[in-house]
């Protein structure tokens, strides 16, 4: 039975590359306007989990999944899925900041084009609308028309945030997005982070247990592609129920 009260559930979810069984038979629900950290060591399968969000890990050569995930009732591996609007629902921020080599507009602007928005009068008020919500808007809108390329990396990394909410997504998965930033760039994310879950359902990937701790309200544990442990941040972290989440943060191993 589907969770009604979750934005993603996830049903009995394997993936494999080749011979590696890298995702084993997870199961569980993400809750909507949310943040959710995925932690765990190195290899562990957290990469390859946000990706089976957006069907991203099929443009893997010998990848296979197999399980279901729902995302409002709707299974997006189901052979009826658009995954061109899937990937418009589920947007996808990377660890290197990787903007476009156009103009600060045009990086925003470029979703919503591909998606059929022509008029400028539209596209100028989705571009400062999501530069607004990705708290860049004060910083940028005198230089729209500067090269992206010559943004902070910080600003860089806000600036692919606002190129994926322009095509008003329901869904924001983060691969470890503030692992190439300063402390001060990753603190303005991970107040950005916080703020998005007033319209979105944010999934982070992190290594770093004290940002998981900071920014989310849930947190999953993942160990050799199996799923440890998952419930709100602050129970996994000050009452964990495995041996091994308690090991993890403790920093046993990592």
């Amino acid at each position: 039975m589907v969770g009604n009260n979750y934005k993603i559930d996830v049903r009995g979810l394997n993936v494999w590359f080749r011979d590696n069984h890298v995702l084993k038979n997870i199961n569980f629900g993400i809750k909507p306007n949310a943040v959710t950290a995925v932690m765990g060591p190195s290899g562990c399968g957290k990469t390859t989990f946000i990706r089976a969000i957006n069907r991203l890990n099929e443009l893997i050569e010998g990848s296979r999944t197999t399980g279901e995930i729902y995302i409002d009732g709707e299974n997006i591996y189901s052979k009826e899925t658009d995954i061109f609007e899937l990937r418009r629902r589920v947007g996808m921020v990377f660890q290197k900041p990787n903007p476009f080599p156009k103009s600060i507009f045009d990086n925003v602007a470029f979703g919503p084009r591909v998606h059929g928005a022509e008029n400028e009068e539209d596209l100028q008020q989705i571009v400062e609308r999501s530069l607004r919500e990705s708290a860049l808007w004060d910083e940028v809108h005198k230089r729209l028309k500067d090269s992206a390329l010559d943004l902070s990396g910080g600003q860089q990394q806000r600036l692919v945030i606002a190129r994926a909410l322009a095509v008003n997504p329901e869904v924001i998965l983060m691969d470890e997005p503030c692992s190439a930033l300063d402390p001060a760039a990753t603190a303005k994310i991970e107040a950005l982070m916080r703020k998005l879950t007033e319209k979105y359902t944010v999934i982070i990937v992190t290594h770093n247990m004290q940002q998981a701790a900071r920014v989310s309200d849930f947190t999953v544990f993942l160990y050799l592609g199996e799923l440890i442990e998952y419930g709100p941040t602050k129970n996994v972290f000050e009452n964990p129920q495995s041996e091994l989440t308690e090991k993890y943060i403790t920093g046993e191993f990592g």
